[in-house]
């Protein structure tokens, strides 16, 4: 696997743990939410202030996002869609 989709693998799968969406990690990074669409698909070359702001908000050091990616474990779930019901 190649780098860029090893930083989109672990950034999908640290977004997910944390449950937020691609709309609210890109909201705290300052960042385009589509961008961070095309990052997790693999398709953009991040920079470095980039990937400190995703590591930033999902409060991970930097290097998690080239940890080795377990082919065998299968694609990083999906958040349930809708909005999150209210804890009152």
């Amino acid at each position: 696997m190649d780098v860029r989709r090893t930083i989109g693998w672990n950034l999908r799968r640290l977004r997910v743990d944390r449950g937020l969406s691609q709309e609210r990690l890109a909201l705290e990074a300052e960042i385009d939410r589509s961008y961070v669409g095309r990052v997790e698909r693999g398709r953009e070359n991040v920079t470095v202030a980039t990937l400190e702001a995703l590591a930033r908000v999902l409060s991970v050091n930097v290097s998690e996002l080239f940890a080795d990616v377990d082919s065998n474990g299968g694609r990083p779930p999906s958040l349930r869609s809708g909005r999150k019901r209210k804890v009152i």
